[in-house]
């Protein structure tokens, strides 16, 4: 069985898929653990951590529970589950295991569905869906897609060898191709570089270009020209949050059914008969434990 580093071991289990979440107690002067949550979670009535800790379900970093009047100590370590208020909307889309070693997790995501709990998603999320199918507490994602974007990520089972993984993206060691449907781009010579330094947007959720020295890469290719649209294969160089379909914005021919780029569209239900039009078609990278070559496919499509 694999050595756990401290950062890894939780005071309390897995819970249908969920894992505890943590929290460090930063700098600050506070009667008791009670007010400090009820100020710090402004979102979670002061009830609900009452009684999330009449249960048991908030603890130290021993696993001691937690009451309301228990002392604020800066630099402890507490655990607790995330819950959600309201009851999640199943998204009616299915992953699939492309691949399993001890190491690894290769999955097919679908579209819409996010990979990581945020928000007002929580076991509708890939990384606790894939917890509650394998029952395995360590299960890290090592890179991450949009939630509206599909195709293949990876996951890592063991802690000891995730940082061998993460360092093929963080050296930019890995190959990655994508798919995406947009407007045909006439006159351009492919395949072709394209480079911008990308930024936070005015919307948090969103990335703009600003001019400077480029911080993003992505080389661009037409894999068909229809009737009504193209087929793009991509290669992005450098990974920033959004940058396929920012660089596709920007160049006049935005990604379809893309509701971020170039106009974020009101916020409303997912409507299921439009995707994103991209997709992560495949992967690959030369194993840093084994030394073979790894390459996998997507089997979905656009």
């Amino acid at each position: 069985m694999p050595v756990r580093s401290p950062a890894d071991r939780h005071p309390l289990p897995m819970r249908d898929g969920v894992a505890p979440s943590y929290l460090w107690l930063p700098e600050g002067q506070w009667p008791d653990m009670i007010t400090f949550l009820a100020a710090h979670f402004a979102d979670v009535p002061e009830s609900t951590w009452r009684e999330r800790m009449a249960r048991g379900h908030v603890v130290d970093g021993d696993g001691v529970p937690l009451a309301p009047h228990s002392a604020y100590r800066r630099g402890m370590r507490i655990f607790y589950y995330r819950e959600l208020e309201q009851v999640e909307t199943p998204i009616p889309f299915q992953e699939q295991i492309l691949f399993m070693d001890d190491h690894l997790v290769v999955v097919d995501k679908p579209h819409f569905l996010p990979m990581t709990p945020t928000g007002r998603f929580l076991h509708e999320t890939l990384l606790v869906r894939l917890k509650k199918t394998l029952g395995e507490p360590a299960l890290t994602p090592i890179h991450r897609l949009d939630r509206e974007t599909a195709g293949v990520v990876i996951f890592s089972r063991r802690p000891e060898s995730r940082g061998a993984y993460q360092s093929l993206f963080q050296q930019r060691v890995i190959e990655k191709e994508y798919e995406a449907l947009a407007p045909r781009l006439d006159g351009a010579q492919f395949p072709f570089t394209y480079r911008s330094r990308m930024v936070d947007g005015d919307k948090f959720f969103l990335m703009k270009e600003e001019a400077g020295e480029p911080n993003s890469e992505t080389i661009i290719d037409v894999i068909e020209h229809g009737a009504d649209c193209t087929r793009y294969r991509l290669f992005p160089h450098t990974g920033r949050k959004h940058q396929l379909r920012l660089h596709l914005s920007a160049l006049g021919i935005p990604i379809r059914n893309d509701a971020f780029y170039p106009v974020a569209l009101p916020s409303g239900p997912d409507d299921y008969e439009r995707p994103l039009k991209l997709l992560a078609r495949r992967i690959c990278f030369l194993d840093p434990l084994s030394g073979d070559w790894r390459e996998f496919s997507s089997q979905r499509s656009l």
